[in-house]
């Protein structure tokens, strides 16, 4: 306990003295606390309380700022979890803390560098917002810097995979979600909200509901157009869905059901890795190498930072090296 309010009085006057100084202090405090006696039963119980109080109170601005319910709740768990393994104050949380739980959360899961920087970034903006906020004088964090990992490059879907799965669509409600994913790039929790009076078929475009409920305008190909009205002719339900279940009670289809049929797809035609989100990174990588510009994929994205696009482009090589011939030699 003593050792616990000295830091606290220190971390008040970090700001205002020297490193001898402080040292100075702390010799200061552990003299004239030793004997101080603390009765901590309710105290204790209450910096539990004020603990839970600091997250659920960085969530409800998490909240109020547009954050995503599937976000909001990876933030509750990541911080959650650092809380209970570290067992002590926020405010007595250090950077050496935080270096070591990383360090063995890293071990212990056996995760990928991506998931432990995910981690240190959602910690990051924890510690960031208290200290904002005035909950503590700085953020722990600060001094724990970005996590390197190798740039993986990520497998898009070349023409003959797309014209394989489109010839191999046993039902035509798959061949319009392959086609209106491909042609818009739009996530797959967006095709699953889209209603049939969301899609103007005379201007082949639709508008979507992305993180943070925000909306953009989506377009689609002719292709798509054909075979999404041949999907909603064939239709002998009344659900206003765009896309349902194959079976009754023709249930709006959920993003999993997507997933399923992807995957299954994909095994059966022996094409590496089919999923939704290939869609999205085959568009991003296709558009910019035929010369969109970024900003223009960025916006047909839905993305809130340039570099997130550019994480998802994947530059042509042969491109690359035309370039390098007609401009530099």
């Amino acid at each position: 306990m003593v050792e616990k309010l000295a830091v606290e009085i220190e971390q008040k006057m970090m700001n205002l003295l020297d490193n001898m100084q402080m040292e100075e202090l702390h010799k200061v405090l552990m003299e004239k606390l030793q004997n101080a006696v603390f009765i901590d039963g309710d105290r204790r119980e209450n910096l539990k309380n004020q603990e839970a109080d600091y997250c659920s109170m960085f969530i409800c601005a998490k909240r109020i700022e547009g954050c995503s319910e599937k976000s909001i709740k990876y933030y509750r768990s990541t911080i959650g979890n650092m809380l209970k393994a570290l067992d002590k104050p926020v405010k007595h949380i250090t950077t050496e803390d935080l270096r070591q739980y990383l360090a063995e959360y890293y071990n212990r899961s056996n995760c990928g560098k991506v998931s432990i920087d995910n981690i240190r970034r959602i910690l990051s903006s924890f510690f960031s917002w208290l200290e904002d906020e005035n909950y503590i004088i700085k953020s722990p964090v600060r001094r724990i810097h970005k996590i390197r990992t190798g740039k993986v490059i990520k497998e898009i879907y070349t023409d003959e995979n797309l014209e394989i799965m489109r010839d191999n669509c046993k039902e035509i409600r798959d061949l319009a979600i392959i086609d209106l994913l491909n042609s818009t790039g739009m996530r797959v929790g967006e095709l699953v909200k889209l209603d049939i009076d969301d899609i103007d078929f005379n201007e082949r475009e639709c508008i979507v509901e992305g993180k943070g409920d925000k909306q953009r305008r989506v377009y689609f190909d002719a292709r798509s157009k054909i075979h999404l009205q041949n999907y909603l002719n064939s239709r002998v339900d009344g659900n206003k869905a765009l896309f349902v279940s194959l079976i009754e009670p023709y249930n709006r289809l959920n993003i999993s059901g997507v997933e399923i049929r992807m995957r299954a797809l994909g095994r059966k035609l022996n094409i590496n890795k089919v999923h939704p989100h290939k869609f999205r990174r085959t568009l991003a990588t296709r558009a910019i190498d035929k010369g969109m510009p970024i900003e223009q994929v960025q916006h047909l994205l839905g993305h809130q930072k340039i570099d997130t696009t550019l994480q998802y482009a994947m530059v042509n090589q042969n491109n690359v090296k035309i370039s390098h011939r007609k401009y530099i030699g």
